[in-house]
């Protein structure tokens, strides 16, 4: 599967490349996580997702603190979701030869 890359623009207004790599909702919000393609993969953002007035999705600096820590926990029990149906699961290499 491809992952799905988005183009932002950085502070300075310059395109960097994004790596899409969840979104989830939060209420009535819907937030994507994103890592920079150029980057060590250390580095993640939460950002809100939002629609233009031609529904095309624009994504949005989480200012508020108390939301972007509820969008955080939010991630950190998706992941742990994500684990726990994964470690939940009998995968066995030897058996793909």
């Amino acid at each position: 599967m491809e992952p799905e890359i988005i183009q932002l623009i950085d502070e300075h207004g310059h395109p960097v490349d994004f790596e899409l790599v969840a979104s989830f909702d939060v209420d009535d919000n819907r937030y994507a996580v994103v890592v920079p393609v150029d980057g060590d993969g250390e580095e993640a953002y939460i950002l809100r997702v939002e629609q233009d007035e031609d529904g095309n999705d624009i994504f949005v600096a989480i200012e508020d603190e108390d939301e972007f820590n509820d969008a955080v926990e939010a991630y950190n029990e998706l992941m742990e979701e994500y684990e726990d149906y994964y470690d939940d699961e009998d995968f066995d290499d030897d058996d793909e030869e």
